[in-house]
């Protein structure tokens, strides 16, 4: 059952997805109406789960799901992986390939291939301090640490110690 995603609990869990450029307007009201959609049917083994979204920043898509009624199986996230994929599909972006890096330069979020990301290092594309997407966020309360320093993640054997 959708709710609006201030009032998920914040020991909710969430999936973060980065799409891999900016969504303008329209794509924007689209991607809302699928996964509102989406959320209203989102069950698990038949018995409805509170859920939401938010889009932060036009780019980033965060599914949330309380779970303190009942866990998400495998089914159910399967579910709004597929959820996903129809998006990606429809708009022809990139949403479910975990092989990528979101980080912000100059402000703006680039995405790039996780394989070549350390020449972006060599680059000095990404630095210590750039802000990352944070791969361990599990809860809505961890959103709160959803950028983090590069020195701060797992591309610190990057950097010169």
């Amino acid at each position: 059952m959708y709710v609006a995603f201030q009032n998920l609990s914040e020991s909710s869990r969430v999936w973060v997805y980065q799409a891999d450029r900016k969504l303008n307007e329209k794509e924007l009201e689209i991607v809302k109406s699928e996964l509102k959609k989406f959320c209203e049917g989102w069950n698990v083994h038949g018995n409805g789960i509170l859920t939401s979204f938010e889009i932060l920043e036009d780019q980033v898509i965060v599914l949330a799901a309380d779970e303190s009624q009942s866990q998400t199986s495998g089914c159910s996230i399967d579910s709004s992986v597929r959820a996903l994929q129809k998006l990606e599909n429809l708009l022809q972006i990139n949403l479910t390939d975990r092989g990528k890096v979101a980080f912000k330069e100059s402000g703006q979020i680039q995405v790039a291939p996780a394989l070549g990301i350390r020449s972006k290092v060599q680059e000095g594309a990404i630095v210590s301090d750039t802000p990352v997407i944070n791969p361990l966020i599990q809860t809505k309360s961890d959103l709160n640490s959803l950028w983090i320093p590069a020195s701060k993640s797992w591309l610190n054997k990057y950097f010169p110690n």
